[in-house]
């Protein structure tokens, strides 16, 4: 095997074992998750949204219109359940509209 390949091998060994540990896995669910909101929410939505977070399963997104704030607070259980449907896990337990 030629050293090109081998290096090839050691470094998706490498790749492979953080994101089984979650280091990695952690911080592409982050990425998804404000994909999944702007592709859920629709670009109306996505114009008023600022910063998106989660944080120990609870979904922080930050949405500069009060009265989409208030709307939005309405359908909570339903938006954790489509949010998790599209990532394909149990990832949020909790929404935070601020």
């Amino acid at each position: 095997m030629a050293k090109k390949e081998k290096d090839s091998f050691l470094i998706k060994d490498l790749l492979g074992s953080y994101i089984e540990k979650g280091s990695l896995n952690k911080g592409f669910q982050k990425m998804r998750i404000s994909e999944a909101w702007v592709k859920l929410m629709g670009a109306g939505v996505a114009s008023y949204t600022g910063d998106i977070k989660l944080q120990n399963g609870t979904l922080i997104v930050r949405l500069s219109s009060s009265v989409l704030r208030e709307e939005l607070g309405y359908g909570k259980d339903k938006i954790i359940r489509m949010i998790n449907e599209e990532m394909g896990a149990d990832i949020v337990k909790k929404l935070m509209l601020v």
